[in-house]
């Protein structure tokens, strides 16, 4: 497995644990691409493999649809211009984004995408012609494709239909977790607060329990951080508690802690194909802005992590956003801002982002103006306000003298479409009208069986099966409180001594111990500087100087290494090195 030096620095120095060793596949795509690396490369919509070499670099293209006068096809080298799947609900969108998907995943491109309904699974096993399909194919002249299955990984944020997915408290952040927990201006403000004490003071924000001490650790010491931060809301650290319970209560809880996802495993092949990823978003989907933010997540993860790319034979992964309306429901104007830059600029990574929806007016203007490769299914217009949304998508396709895009939009057939793809010179194809082909998987669910073999024998097997909970914010702060009743004991029993029972305020740590390798830097500073001259409180002034150099640059260290990687969503910029 290849990884970016700086992936590998921050996990060192955050002290991340380990993951559990796992089988290795045939390869792992590196995020820096290479053409000596042994990818296998399959012609779109076939099974067999063909290696890789100087002589064959550029990708044959993924055949999308056919009409009688023109095969319709997305360019590999055009994949990370991104794309829309738009189309009322039973008319072939789900089977488009199948056929997508094997498509890019027999070049060799990993595939990220969620399975909102629970019938995508089927790419993983090898489909068949039913006599429906025969018929169809006979009718609008459509080739056979060639059966076979995807190399196929599956996830759950819940840990019941695939392998787990975490995150942290820290890595996830102050505004996309404000997002989840649906608080204001004001309660962002203070939760921004609550991270930033967070970081002064070394501690770890790992997960709900971690968050749910800090809060109230906050909240006790209000007064205390009037001077520094301004005023801290009671009411506010309550409603942003009564948000953290009522995400635990959706189960959101198991999606915080560790051993973290490592995004590393979606940018995965086998057997010359690329890996599908498929997250079970069926049970996720009844909290639908936890939903959102968690894929929102993932794809801010993937900006801030790999490397600039430049222009590629084909992506580094495709990453398709089913449900896509929900991200932008109720987004703050700030957030919008940030999201439309994570896309316009995690292109030059490598990444293609396929948005899923029914109409392109859910998707805002700066974002839809991105999206080179469409394909629309049919809009039924019943009402006026129908009517108008059919008139709107019409104008977000490139003309064809010969052919009414706004009339056809509602005469489309199930499985046909509209089709727009950019060429070679990154200009949108006039639009045409044609039947999608179908995948050479199965089309429908997995069942019980073949899902547990999926998991058993996937790559990452055991790797984020069982939860790992080191020292954090809970254990430090309530060491903290205890330490500080014992202190008051031996107090009242033997009378204070100078410098001999000082205790933190409020359980909080102590100077000098806040984050492991911080408490350690303060030994050695202090162990540099005994025999020096004493201040008032009883260090020396090197030793104060050493102390306030530690705790300055383990805010710093802190807030680049846990939430630098979603710099881009917090307004930090890129990546430091």
């Amino acid at each position: 497995m290849c990884q970016s030096a700086g992936y590998n620095q921050r996990r060192i120095l955050s002290r991340a644990p380990a993951a559990p060793k796992r089988l290795a596949p045939d390869f792992v795509a590196p995020l820096v691409p290479s053409f000596a690396s042994p990818i296998a490369l399959a012609p779109a919509l076939f099974f067999a493999t063909v290696p890789l070499t100087a002589e064959t670099i550029m990708a044959d293209p993924i055949l999308i649809a056919k009409n009688a006068d023109h095969d319709l096809v997305l360019l590999p080298e055009m994949g990370n211009r991104h794309g829309l799947i738009t189309g009322a609900t039973g008319t072939g969108k789900t089977v488009t984004l199948q056929t997508l998907a094997q498509g890019f995943s027999r070049l060799g491109v990993p595939v990220f995408m969620a399975d909102v309904k629970g019938d995508l699974t089927g790419i993983s096993q090898p489909g068949q012609a039913s006599d429906k399909l025969k018929a169809r194919m006979a009718e609008h002249g459509l080739p056979e494709p060639v059966w076979g299955a995807c190399p196929t990984t599956l996830w759950d944020v819940f840990g019941e239909k695939g392998h787990p997915v975490r995150a942290t408290v820290s890595h996830m952040g102050p505004l996309l977790l404000s997002r989840m927990l649906e608080l204001n201006d004001t309660q962002q403000g203070v939760l921004n607060l609550v991270f930033r004490i967070a970081d002064a003071n070394g501690l770890l924000l790992l997960d709900a329990k971690d968050l749910r001490a800090m809060l109230q650790y906050v909240g006790d010491n209000a007064s205390q951080f009037t001077t520094e931060y301004g005023n801290i809301s009671s009411a506010s650290i309550g409603a942003i508690q009564r948000g953290l319970v009522a995400l635990e209560s959706q189960g959101a809880d198991k999606f915080f802690g560790e051993p973290m996802l490592n995004l590393e495993d979606f940018i995965q092949t086998e057997r010359g194909q690329g890996v599908i990823n498929i997250l079970s978003a069926d049970k996720l989907m009844n909290a639908p802005r936890l939903y959102a933010t968690f894929l929102l997540w993932m794809l801010s993860e993937l900006f801030e992590k790999l490397p600039e790319a430049g222009d590629l034979d084909k992506p580094k992964l495709v990453f398709f956003f089913d449900e896509a309306h929900l991200l932008f429901n109720d987004a703050p104007k700030g957030l919008l801002d940030k999201i439309e830059q994570v896309v316009r600029l995690v292109r030059s990574k490598g990444v293609g982002v396929y948005f899923v929806t029914q109409n392109p007016v859910d998707i805002p203007d700066t974002v839809l103006g991105q999206l080179g490769n469409r394909v629309q299914h049919a809009l039924r217009a019943f009402t006026p306000r129908d009517q108008k949304a059919v008139k709107v998508a019409a104008t977000t396709m490139r003309a064809n003298p010969k052919l009414d895009v706004e009339q056809v939009i509602g005469e489309l057939g199930v499985g046909e479409a509209l089709v727009s793809c950019l060429d070679a010179k990154g200009t949108p194809t006039v639009t045409e009208r044609a039947w999608v082909l179908a995948p050479g998987s199965r089309i429908g669910p997995v069942t019980d069986d073949e899902r547990r073999a999926l998991i058993a024998n996937s790559l990452v097997a055991g790797a984020y099966e069982k939860t790992i909970d080191r020292e954090s914010a809970y254990e430090k702060l309530r060491g903290g409180v205890a330490a500080a009743g014992n202190g008051a004991q031996a107090g009242a029993q033997t009378g204070a001594k100078a410098g001999g029972a000082a205790t933190t305020t409020g359980g909080a740590p102590q100077e000098g111990e806040g984050g492991g390798w911080l408490g350690q830097a303060g030994e050695i500073f202090g162990s540099l500087t005994k025999g020096t001259g004493k201040t008032g409180r009883g260090d020396s002034i090197l030793e104060s100087m050493a102390k306030s150099a530690a705790r300055t640059v383990g805010s710093q260290v802190g807030r680049e290494l846990i939430r630098g990687v979603l710099g881009s969503l917090l307004g930090g910029g890129g990546r430091k090195k």
